[in-house]
């Protein structure tokens, strides 16, 4: 099995931020969610209404270049600072942070991939959020597997004719432009040195296929993307050399991991919040349940596994910052976040009692959110198999 992640060759400068600036930076985010967030979220969420409002507002605040550096317009701030930002969001609604973080996930694919050239003329409009997208890599029948894509890009002058399709792709119908991963040698052996990443903005032949109704993650658009002879210059292709689309587009998932970790965070914090609030104004017996013992055992394990899942997303967001490999690191957060998420919100729910099944209650919202957080940016099953794998490969006997 190929690598996961291939280090840029260029000298690493970790990214840190002043204390001070990141509570400004904090305050203001939570201020947005209580005014601006929080009056709309269960009307959005209920009808699947995209947040246009939320959307400007995000970019407004500079969200869709959280990540990308500054001299290319950008915050550039720490995957620490990113991570709570995520955290807090995802506390109160977790669907609209990946609105951006798929965005900043093809950015960091230019970022730390891609030529000068292309650094200089996309990321300055992706951080203004002038142009938004996503990642493209999923495929009918291709997930987790990702080197069984079978969209192809052919060499035709100096451009590049693309043919497939892409299924599953956050903001497939609203971005405007995506990381394409293609096959631009689907003979090549092993089968990761013939594929490669394209910047993709939509233009002729690159059309929007049917939007997917989901359970929850609801406001946010999950589309296929199919392309049909879909031509665009050969200086889109990421870094300039064909067959080194498999590393950018997993080097790109350790931010998205540490995303989904820090989604679960969020909603595994969102999730206790609404169960100890319940608690203590609910009444069985002559007092609130937060004093039945059943209760507070729900309670204890809540806390624990919100603020153990906390650490370990810092953890891997740390590594991230000092530029480490962290494959393993964000992959346990990811996998650990993603089911304390899970679990919380059913203990929530079940704290809720009859009333959780009321869409007048925000835990329900929780409950459907959080299990893509064990499914998306790789599922828990192989993020067990990542973590094992390099567990072994760093303690050789």
């Amino acid at each position: 099995m190929a690598s996961a992640v291939e280090i840029p060759t260029e000298e690493f400068v970790p990214r840190t931020i002043d204390p001070e600036d990141e509570r400004a930076f904090m305050d203001a985010i939570e201020k947005w969610v209580e005014g601006e967030v929080k009056p709309v979220v269960m009307e959005h969420d209920h009808g699947d209404i995209w947040p246009e409002k939320l959307v400007d507002q995000m970019a407004e605040m500079g969200l869709f270049g959280a990540t990308i550096g500054q001299e290319y317009g950008g915050l550039g701030l720490p995957a620490t600072t990113y991570a709570k930002i995520v955290t807090y969001i995802s506390s109160y609604w977790m669907a609209i942070t990946g609105i951006f973080n798929s965005h900043l996930i093809m950015a960091a694919a230019v970022e730390r991939f891609g030529t000068e050239d292309q650094k200089q003329k996309w990321l300055p409009k992706f951080a203004t959020g002038e142009i938004r997208g996503g990642l493209a890599l999923t495929e009918p029948n291709a997930g987790t597997d990702l080197q069984a894509i079978r969209t192809v890009a052919k060499r035709d002058g100096d451009d590049y004719v693309i043919n497939g399709t892409k299924t599953w792709i956050s903001n497939g119908i609203k971005g405007e432009c995506f990381a394409l991963l293609v096959k631009t040698d689907p003979a090549a052996e092993p089968r990761y040195k013939g594929m490669s990443l394209m910047i993709a903005p939509k233009g002729e032949g690159f059309t929007v296929g049917k939007k997917f109704e989901k359970l929850g993650y609801k406001s946010i658009d999950s589309a296929e993307l199919i392309f049909d002879n879909y031509r665009i210059p050969a200086d889109h292709l990421i870094g300039g050399v064909e067959g080194k689309g498999f590393f950018q587009a997993t080097g790109g998932l350790e931010l998205g991991r540490i995303n989904v970790a820090a989604r679960g965070v969020g909603l595994a914090q969102g999730s206790l919040r609404l169960a100890t609030e319940y608690a203590q104004l609910r009444e069985t017996m002559g007092k609130p349940i937060s004093d039945h013992q059943a209760i507070q055992l729900k309670l204890g394990e809540m806390v624990t596994r919100a603020r153990a899942s906390e650490l370990l997303t810092m953890d891997a967001a740390k590594a991230y910052d000092r530029g480490e490999r962290c494959d393993m690191e964000a992959g346990m957060a990811k996998y650990f976040a993603s089911e304390s998420a899970v679990r919380n919100s059913e203990e929530a729910m079940r704290i809720h009692g009859g009333y959780a099944y009321s869409k007048e209650y925000e835990i329900e919202r929780y409950y459907r959110d959080a299990l893509l957080m064990c499914i998306g940016e790789g599922t828990n099953e192989m993020q067990r198999m990542i973590i094992s794998k390099q567990w072994v490969k760093r303690n050789p006997a």
